[in-house]
């Protein structure tokens, strides 16, 4: 194992997306990257069947859960020290037809897809199982009673969705209370600092990718479901120049939430990735960033953020900013 950064205080704060491990990540540069957070205190691992179809030749996933199961049996004892979170209802079905042909959340596929993953991992269990995105054609009482099993079987602790609109999140919880299942948990959508053009969509893939002002208000008001953010750094363009802003962030809001990204960097001698990870991870409900890093010094940079602390008078600025 590398040595310890001096980051402390991780625990949970912070999850490592292993998305692209195994394909644009090589597997010396993803192992690297694994050792680090593990030495660091990192605990969460979040990956899914279905990466990286989009980068494999083969048009399929995979890819990221191989690779983790291989870094879990070259590392005896590492499996008990992180947990891991993944995903089934994205892989296509054809190669080059996603979503179109994505495989869906009817009975049979979830459970399929845990064995498979559970196979590809090398492990017995996993700590959280997502619904990666809504099924138009499965009833979500078929969805529901499928996860619950696993639950009910040991082979997963948690459930959560993904990309999913609010209300069929909450009817699926309406149906585990009814029927005594194992509901949701925590949802998994984009949401970083700053906020996208109202009718606009931050996460071009899903229609409901974005945790909106209506999720924070759900969340609020249900405080046994965890808001998990992916994207919170926004590929790289807080910081980086030729990481341009997408087009949904061109307005007057993000030209005031930058200033006082840059000042309270300024205050705090650092930069407006750290902040905005400080920010999420302080945030009320709390936000629990997925950071994908391609190098040992992004990964530690991102630690370090989600363990800044800020104060009240830095939190309030920067919230004020609209």
């Amino acid at each position: 194992m590398p040595n310890r950064p001096s980051v402390i205080g991780m625990t949970e704060k912070l999850v490592l997306g292993a998305m692209l491990f195994g394909t644009v990540q090589d597997e010396r540069r993803s192992f690297e990257l694994l050792d680090r957070f593990v030495a660091a205190g990192g605990v969460w691992i979040d990956t899914a069947n279905c990466y990286a179809f989009w980068e494999d030749p083969s048009g399929f996933g995979t890819q990221s859960e191989t690779l983790l199961g291989r870094w879990f049996a070259s590392r005896p004892g590492v499996r008990e020290r992180v947990k891991i979170s993944t995903k089934v209802g994205c892989e296509p079905l054809e190669a080059g037809r996603f979503p179109e042909t994505a495989e869906g959340l009817a009975a049979g596929v979830i459970k399929n897809g845990i064995e498979a993953s559970l196979r590809r991992l090398g492990t017995d269990h996993v700590e959280l199982y997502w619904a990666h995105k809504p099924d138009p054609v499965t009833p979500l009482e078929e969805t529901v009673a499928a996860f619950d099993e696993l639950v009910s079987a040991g082979l997963v602790d948690r459930l959560g969705g993904s990309n999913y609109p609010t209300w069929q999140i909450e009817r699926a919880r309406g149906i585990a209370r009814a029927t005594g299942a194992t509901g949701f948990t925590a949802v998994q959508q984009q949401y970083s600092y700053l906020r996208p053009r109202p009718d606009t969509r931050p996460s071009v893939v899903h229609r409901f990718g974005a945790a909106t002002d209506e999720v924070i208000h759900y969340l609020e008001h249900n405080p046994d479901m965890a808001l998990w953010a992916y994207t919170p750094l926004l590929s790289g363009s807080y910081t980086r120049t030729d990481k341009p802003l997408a087009p949904e962030y061109d307005h007057e809001g993000t030209k005031r939430r930058l200033a006082a990204l840059d000042e309270v960097a300024a205050e705090l001698g650092t930069n407006r990735n750290r902040v905005v990870l400080a920010w999420l991870t302080g945030a009320d409900p709390v936000v629990t960033p997925i950071v994908g890093v391609s190098t040992v010094a992004q990964l530690d940079e991102a630690m370090a953020g989600a363990a800044l602390p800020l104060t009240a008078g830095q939190r309030e600025r920067l919230d004020a900013a609209v």
